[in-house]
């Protein structure tokens, strides 16, 4: 890396840890290229990305930020995962780390709070944003379809009653 494109780095780097949702750092080696690939694609699928990091340039990316406080994690061969939504990345690193144990969580970030592996573990296990919205969508349509049913059924009722009545006249 020649100094524009470190500079063009550590401001683009300085930019995800502003506006992010959450980070996650792990230790990768050992990793083979076909691992990395594939934890890249599912990120992406999530809607998140994973960067390997310059140690020293992510440090530099982090001042003046929230998560200021995971610099001491930028040690030995890191990968930082994040994404927008505050599960996404958490969930999708730590279901690659259960399956590849070269793969080590170290920790991360969501804003100002410092998250260890626990931490970044807990976020994992909530639901998405996307989860969510669909549960709330689900509880908001349930008493709709109830009062519908509710007023609904007086209506059955009466029509039933004449439909009773048309038919005993008939048979008389």
């Amino acid at each position: 890396m020649d100094r524009a494109e470190k500079s063009e780095f550590v401001t683009q780097m300085n930019g995800v840890f502003k506006d992010t949702g959450s980070i996650v750092v792990a230790h990768y080696a050992g990793l083979t290229v076909a691992d990395m690939t594939a934890l890249r694609g599912q990120m992406k699928d999530a809607g998140g990305t994973v960067k390997v990091a310059k140690n020293r340039l992510a440090k530099i990316a982090l001042k003046g930020t929230d998560a200021e406080h995971i610099s001491d994690l930028f040690t030995g061969q890191t990968v930082i995962a994040y994404s927008d939504d505050p599960v996404a990345a958490p969930k999708v690193t730590m279901a690659f780390a259960k399956k590849n144990e070269k793969l080590v969580v170290l920790g991360g970030a969501m804003g100002a709070t410092n998250l260890d592996v626990n931490g970044v573990k807990q976020l994992a296990s909530l639901p998405s944003l996307d989860e969510l919205r669909g549960k709330l969508v689900g509880m908001i349509q349930t008493p709709a379809s109830r009062i519908a049913q509710v007023v609904n059924a007086p209506a059955g009722a009466v029509a039933r009653v004449i439909g009773a009545y048309a038919n005993k006249n008939e048979d008389a």
